[in-house]
């Protein structure tokens, strides 16, 4: 019987060495020689020299003339120039979403900022026997109205608060009304960042049914998204949802961050950043 692994193609041999060679440049301070490579990917000397041959003429590796070591060159950087934040993120909490619907049975989402709305980026609703949507990947929600949306403004950093708030208040809609009550939003998302999570029981009007807590996951300078879990609302009143499930949502973010602090002191060389 085949496995779920199985393919129809047998993997390139050649190209997942050479992606060996260039996690390999990417953990070292400065350049390294062949040999030194081939101690730290377990490959032949001889593999290792044609390989970086091969990356060099690709413009992916640079040889130095003073002493025959290899250093990633700046092309590098193009292999995630195309990998933006929301995407990145996205990778690293998939995995754990499952494990969270295993804990708190709800539908979670996982939600970043797009200009001027939250954008669904993963979610478990399509897995969750008590979830009412199956299609939320790319649904745009408004910040004001919803809990991924205050927990965003409410902890993300002053002057990024500012030119969202700005931004909604140009709008002629409920979102901008909202943003103009500068008193009243302000009110609500000290409310918020006392609590330390985002509410919504029924306040968007197209989605009068529901009810959400949300968190932030945050970096050092900023916030990267939220994480959202939710329920209907006449099942649970917000505090009973939030003494339920918060602590779930707050290990998850908690994971996902120290994902984020790894990723970060991994150093930019491939990252992009």
């Amino acid at each position: 019987m085949s496995s779920e692994h199985d393919t129809e193609y047998k993997t390139v041999r050649g190209l997942s060495r050479g992606l060996q060679i260039l996690n390999a440049l990417n953990r070292v301070d400065g350049g390294a020689s062949p040999t030194k490579l081939a101690e730290l990917t377990g490959l032949h000397r001889t593999t290792v020299r044609r390989l970086l041959e091969t990356l060099q003429d690709e413009g992916y590796v640079r040889r130095s003339e003073s002493d025959d070591s290899f250093r990633l060159s700046m092309k590098v950087r193009e292999l995630s120039e195309g990998f933006r934040d929301e995407q990145w993120i996205s990778a690293l909490a998939a995995p754990l979403l499952a494990e969270l619907l295993q804990e708190v049975v709800w539908p979670t989402d996982l939600c970043t900022l797009d200009v001027d709305a939250m954008v669904v980026r993963e979610t478990t609703h399509r897995f969750s026997r008590l979830s009412f949507h199956r299609s939320m990947v790319g649904r745009r929600m408004p910040i004001p109205l919803t809990a991924t949306g205050l927990a965003y403004l409410a902890f993300c950093p002053d002057a990024e608060r500012e030119r969202i708030v700005e931004l909604l208040a140009s709008r002629d809609d409920e979102e901008g009304r909202l943003a103009r009550d500068r008193a009243g939003l302000d009110n609500l998302l000290r409310r918020t960042r006392h609590r330390g999570y985002g509410e919504n029981y029924g306040s968007w009007n197209s989605e009068e049914r529901i009810a959400a807590i949300a968190v932030p996951i945050r970096g050092e300078q900023r916030v990267y998204g939220c994480i959202s879990l939710i329920y209907v609302a006449k099942a649970m009143t917000i505090e009973q949802a939030a003494k339920r499930y918060l602590p779930a949502l707050q290990r998850f973010a908690a994971t996902v961050e120290q994902g984020i602090h790894e990723r970060e002191q991994a150093g930019p060389a491939l990252t992009g950043n």
